[in-house]
């Protein structure tokens, strides 16, 4: 991916678009080459660089998530969500989203890429920060290890 977007002359932007700002995602409609298309769709309208971002899912964060599963769900170990965490373990240091960004005319471009298993903990990690809101007991914070990667 790296070598596909310098190989169109282009720069890299470590950055990450945020929700809040408005934008445009491209749809890949399960082609999984679709990146290449949208690289190329920067390069026609002469973006002269992509943001790139990328996720990758840590062992700490997760044997977290899997204990708050755990207690949400004593004394039941089949609970749904405490299965859910601790087959993701498998997943410990694994990429499993990447955004690629460019701006045309104000609008912001977005292709983003995400695993199954890095939807299932968003999953998760809904499920736990909804538990925590209707809490009234102190829990720590989960979240992704989000990287961008300058060029």
């Amino acid at each position: 991916m790296v070598a596909f977007i310098a190989g169109h002359g282009m720069h890299r932007l470590p950055g990450y678009v945020t929700e809040d700002i408005p934008s445009i995602v491209w749809e890949s409609q399960g082609n999984p080459d679709a990146w290449k298309d949208f690289v190329e769709m920067a390069k026609h309208v002469g973006a002269p660089f992509i943001t790139f971002s990328e996720m990758t899912l840590e062992r700490v964060e997760l044997d977290a998530l899997v204990e708050e599963a755990g207690e949400m769900n004593f004394p039941d170990e089949e609970a749904t969500e405490l299965v859910e965490a601790q087959w993701l373990r498998k997943y410990s240091g694994m990429l499993g989203y990447i955004q690629l960004g460019f701006v045309y005319q104000g609008i912001v471009f977005l292709h983003e890429t995400t695993t199954e298993w890095m939807s299932a903990t968003r999953r998760c990690l809904k499920t736990s920060k909804a538990s925590r809101t209707l809490s009234s007991t102190t829990t720590s914070t989960v979240t992704t290890k989000r990287t961008s990667r300058g060029a």
